[in-house]
């Protein structure tokens, strides 16, 4: 593969939003990321107001057991709006690439023996192939990771296209 290939990517922002929100990884409280979270602290929730309710049945020495309950679901919720607001920020920073992607009028991937460039509208940005640490595909779409990340969707390519890509991808970033 000495001459440069060009593939010429249709920027359809539904295939993208498709892959990029599957799974709810787009919901602030149900992502990957916060899901069990939010279960833990739904749970301590429960808990604490149960023992509230039942609080006048304690003995005074054991009244101590809601100040401890309330420690730990306030720690629960601390922990869940942290992730909460990571999921947050991720989500706005896809979005804002998103946008770009809708607006742009040219978004194209090039590559030879030597480099990989994505083009999107004139910002070019050009890796040697030894840059890239991971690579993986599907049927829905490839995942390239290194200098910069990449996910390109199955549905804004021809097949043709894809296989030519993904088989690039594979005999370029095992050579590490």
């Amino acid at each position: 593969m000495s001459e440069e290939k060009v593939i010429t990517l249709r920027t359809d922002r539904k295939n993208f939003e498709d892959i990029y929100f599957s799974g709810n990884q787009g919901s602030l409280l149900f992502s990957p990321t916060t899901k069990s979270k939010t279960i833990t602290t739904i749970a301590a929730a429960i808990i604490l107001v149960i023992v509230f309710f039942l609080k006048d049945s304690l003995s005074e020495n054991s009244k101590g057991i809601l100040y401890f309950l309330s420690f730990i679901f306030l720690l629960c919720a601390v922990f869940l709006s942290v992730s909460v607001n990571k999921v947050s920020r991720w989500k706005k920073q896809v979005n804002h690439y998103l946008s770009v992607l809708e607006r742009c009028k040219v978004y194209e991937i090039r590559f030879d023996q030597n480099f990989f460039t994505v083009n999107i509208d004139g910002e070019k940005e050009t890796c040697e192939w030894k840059d890239f640490e991971y690579f993986d595909s599907n049927n829905e779409f490839i995942s390239l990771e290194g200098k910069y990340n990449y996910m390109f969707p199955q549905k804004s390519m021809s097949e043709k296209e894809y296989n030519l890509l993904k088989k690039t991808l594979k005999e370029n970033t095992n050579k590490q």
